[in-house]
């Protein structure tokens, strides 16, 4: 696949079925296609009773640069893991609640490397790629942290995130 294939970053919506289609067209090798779908949460920490409640998020990037360092994410995820094709798709601007904000695809002869790919892609993409987000509520807006969990997701890769 070329990179404008493998790395998509927009503001309109992505249509899930059509992107996998994508992925896996014509190769027949393909027996296992793994996915995850990132969505916008209602809260900014649903695991808090008192957590506010998000009226938006607006996710800013770098151009070109997000897209080379997620190109660099998929070399890596191919040199880990046998796999045929990866795909992930992420949405900048302002989004809601419910809303897609990104698709991790990936695509190999059996389903382990695929879901291990995926995780390890999107574990990845949450703590290194360059995007920024900014929650707004009822209180006001404010810039989202990384958050330690990600960090501790991407360490059992044996990769020390940038931000730790």
């Amino acid at each position: 696949m070329t990179s404008q294939q493998r790395v998509s970053i927009q503001t309109h919506e992505f249509d899930v079925s059509a992107e996998l289609a994508a992925l896996r067209a014509e190769d027949f090798r393909v027996g296992a296609v793994c996915s995850f779908l990132g969505t916008v949460r209602d809260r900014n920490n649903p695991a808090e009773p008192q957590a506010s409640a998000v009226q938006s998020l607006e996710l800013e990037h770098y151009p070109g640069m997000t897209e080379q360092s997620i190109e660099a994410m998929i070399d890596a995820a191919h040199a880990r893991f046998d796999i045929y094709a990866a795909r992930v798709v992420h949405r900048v601007g302002v989004l809601h609640a419910g809303d897609p904000i990104v698709l991790v695809a990936v695509t190999s002869a059996h389903r382990g490397e695929s879901f291990q790919a995926c995780e390890f892609l999107m574990d990845y993409l949450k703590t290194q790629a360059p995007f920024w987000k900014k929650e707004q509520t009822a209180d006001g807006a404010q810039w989202v942290d990384a958050r330690v969990s990600d960090d501790a997701a991407l360490a059992r890769w044996g990769i020390q995130a940038r931000n730790a």
